[in-house]
């Protein structure tokens, strides 16, 4: 065996896949822009229904063209308290139906015109200026990048045909016996765990076999394997998750390994079905200008992945609540409550950027209702109020505590937010409007957290008060109580705006905010007019001003967040 022959191998199925894999991430890239506004619907549509979830998986999938985005994307769903596991798993089971589109594109025999595609579509993103036209271009690109590193991934396969040695080494794992199976699967499994990528390995299992150097149903054992070492990337994203971040995670691989232990069992009544259903031997070989060819075994390879996932989730669909309730028990809650937070997903998810700017959201969301119980918590804490039955200083103690907790909640709430964000920001290929809007997010994440500390400082000046044994009048107490309500209204009518992404709210929000400060001022001037009537202790003569300012410090970041959201922004 020459060296020329050896580098000839090694270089087109190295650069080959090196090409493959940098076309689905370009196509990936360029459908999730241009399809953006159609998966937040998507996304939004998840429900309980396991059918509609299964659906909205299987759309997602197809969408943006990647299996382990979706399910990363579930995972960190469920860890912030977005989706149910019940939820989660209808998807995660959609999104192994959605990936197999992927097998069917390979099939399709363009590997000639995979170079002309790419060249035309380069021109298309380089020199358009229209956003959707660009990002529609990246995404052709991406196919024409895919069918290409597959036919050079073919024509390095090649050779090995005439090397007995490699013949020999491949033939150790051949799919005609139980064992063999096994051994095939186990092997695709392995390669994917290492590639992490099942549409790569299925690219070079696709290559192989139409190279001739495996038969049909060494590849259909070897693409089984695949379905369970894809899994890597969704157990991976569950590290340092929440326990129902783990438990999603788990689905997954629980659905993939049952499902490939059941369709080896009966392998061979699969396998001739699977010929049965694309109408050919796949293992039919065909002379093409003097050249052997497979024409229907890449097919073949994409009926096999297609039917294990559609199979498979037919079986586990009226079993999901099954599922959910035997991870609950395999893996039990933690002892003490854990918070929802931003997951860190790493590469995966900033490699999404519009994956992630739809769960910062959410967790912008979660800020939101932070900042509400701490409202309502203060409210207590001025009026007197009782909370589980404990009265008086103990009470207050509880209600000042829970305050400053949930203040360094969103403090790191808010570093994740930041922190990923930036990541995404400094990534390559974001779109405009997407860079724009995660600009925007880390704006009213700091809005959100800003909001919290002036809720702090309004609690720890209450309890300067409380600690000096000053008693403060009733008609301070009810003014402080007057402007909390008037500030607490304009943060739900801001909030709920948000949550909605209704950018008009701004029409509103400028008049009450200047009401809100017309009181205020209002209220800071009889303050001052009693402090010259009548003497009042030095503390409260202080500190009741610097709790008005703290009101008016959260209206003026309430108005942040309108003017953000509307564009408005000085």
């Amino acid at each position: 065996m020459s060296s020329d022959v050896i580098f000839h191998l090694i270089f087109n199925v190295v650069g080959g896949l090196g090409i493959f894999l940098l076309g689905m991430k370009s196509m990936s890239d360029g459908l999730q822009t241009v399809a953006g506004d159609r998966l937040r619907k998507l996304i939004g549509m998840v429900t309980n229904n396991r059918l509609m979830a299964t659906g909205v998986g299987t759309l997602v999938t197809c969408l943006i063209q990647s299996s382990s985005i979706t399910t990363v994307m579930t995972v960190g769903f469920v860890n912030s308290g977005i989706m149910t596991l019940q939820q989660a798993i209808g998807v995660i089971m959609g999104a192994n139906i959605g990936t197999t589109i992927t097998g069917w594109i390979l099939a399709i025999n363009m590997g000639k015109y995979g170079l002309p595609l790419m060249g035309i579509s380069v021109f298309l993103y380089l020199f358009v200026k229209n956003e959707k036209l660009r990002y529609s271009g990246m995404a052709a690109m991406g196919i024409g990048m895919i069918f290409f590193g597959l036919e050079v991934m073919k024509d390095g396969f090649a050779p090995i045909r005439d090397i007995p040695e490699f013949i020999s080494w491949f033939h150790k794992f051949t799919a005609d016996s139980y064992p063999g199976v096994l051994k095939c699967a186990m092997a695709g499994c392995v390669v994917t765990l290492i590639v992490q990528s099942s549409s790569a390995t299925l690219g070079i299992t696709m290559g192989l076999a139409a190279s001739g150097i495996i038969q049909f149903e060494t590849a259909a054992a070897l693409v089984l394997g695949e379905n369970i070492g894809t899994t890597i990337t969704a157990y991976l994203a569950s590290l340092g998750t929440t326990t129902n971040g783990k438990r999603a995670a788990y689905a997954h691989i629980t659905f993939n390994v049952i499902g490939v232990l059941w369709i080896t069992a009966i392998f061979s009544f699969y396998i001739t079905c699977i010929r049965k259903f694309i109408g050919h031997d796949p293992n039919t070989m065909v002379m093409v200008n003097g050249a052997e060819t497979f024409p229907y075994i890449q097919a073949g390879i994409a009926a096999v992945h297609s039917g294990f996932n559609v199979l498979n989730t037919a079986l586990f669909l009226p079993l999901t609540n099954v599922l959910a309730y035997v991870l609950i028990k395999a893996v039990p809650d933690k002892p003490y409550k854990e918070p929802p937070k931003l997951t860190k997903l790493g590469s995966h998810l900033v490699d999404s950027p519009m994956v992630g700017i739809a769960q910062a959201r959410y967790e912008l969301i979660n800020m939101g209702k932070h900042d509400r119980e701490m409202l309502d918590k203060l409210k207590a804490i001025l009026s007197g109020s009782t909370i589980g039955g404990v009265e008086g200083a103990e009470n207050e103690e509880k209600l000042v505590g829970s305050i400053f907790y949930k203040e360094e909640v969103m403090d790191n709430i808010q570093r994740e937010i930041t922190a990923f964000l930036t990541d995404v920001l400094s990534g390559s290929n974001v779109p405009r409007s997407l860079a724009e809007e995660a600009q925007i997010q880390i704006r009213l994440a700091d809005d959100y957290e800003t909001i919290s500390d002036y809720i702090t400082t309004l609690a720890k000046l209450y309890k300067r008060i409380k600690n000096a044994t000053v008693e403060m009048p009733q008609i301070m107490r009810d003014e402080l109580l007057s402007l909390h309500d008037s500030v607490s209204e304009y943060f739900d009518l801001v909030n709920r705006a948000f949550s909605v992404n209704n950018k008009a709210i701004i029409s509103k929000a400028n008049p009450q905010g200047d009401a809100i400060t017309h009181k205020f001022r209002d209220l800071r001037g009889r303050h001052l007019a009693r402090l010259a009537e009548n003497p009042v202790h030095p503390l409260l003569s202080t500190t009741f001003p610097d709790m008005l300012i703290s009101y008016r410090r959260i209206k003026d970041h309430i108005l942040n967040i309108a003017e953000v959201m509307s564009g408005e922004e000085s």
